[in-house]
């Protein structure tokens, strides 16, 4: 398993390309990615995780920001170029940017886990159904289901 992150210095992938979408929002969503790391770490895989050790939220989040416009680039640009997405709303979030993802990336190869709790679950089921998209409303189900679309890649 290999972990890149947006400040990783060596960007290569190597074997299946998973990207880490979903719930970030530093201080409410627990580090969900780290569980799904340690899962896949004897895989011959390349995890591609959004969630920077060093963010800064004092950043402004416009495009004119070097940093802010450097992460949101590596996340579209690493969410176009994943074999797999697997995405996770966690409950006590909000996860506004992660919707806009889902509605873009619907249509590509995703597991989206969406336990109940979240306040836009409806509109996330929906979606996932009509567009036969894998969807579970528990994280281990979810994760199990990426460890098996892995194996069937």
């Amino acid at each position: 398993m290999k972990l890149i992150k947006p400040n990783s210095k060596d960007q290569t992938i190597e074997g299946t390309s998973i990207f880490l979408a979903g719930s970030i929002e530093m201080g409410v969503a627990e580090d969900w990615q780290s569980i799904v790391v340690d899962a896949l770490k004897d895989k011959d895989v390349t995890i591609l995780n959004p969630r920077r050790d060093d963010w800064d939220s004092s950043w402004i989040q416009e495009q004119s920001n070097p940093q802010f416009n450097h992460q949101v680039n590596w996340e579209l640009n690493n969410l176009d170029r994943a074999d797999i997405i697997f995405m996770y709303f966690a409950p006590a979030t909000k996860s506004p940017i992660s919707l806009l993802e889902l509605g873009k990336y619907v249509d590509t190869n995703m597991v989206v886990c969406c336990p109940k709790g979240f306040w836009r679950k409806g509109n996330v089921d929906i979606v996932c159904t009509r567009h036969n998209t894998p969807l579970f409303n528990n994280f281990d189900d979810a994760v199990g289901a990426l460890l098996t679309k892995i194996a069937n890649y």
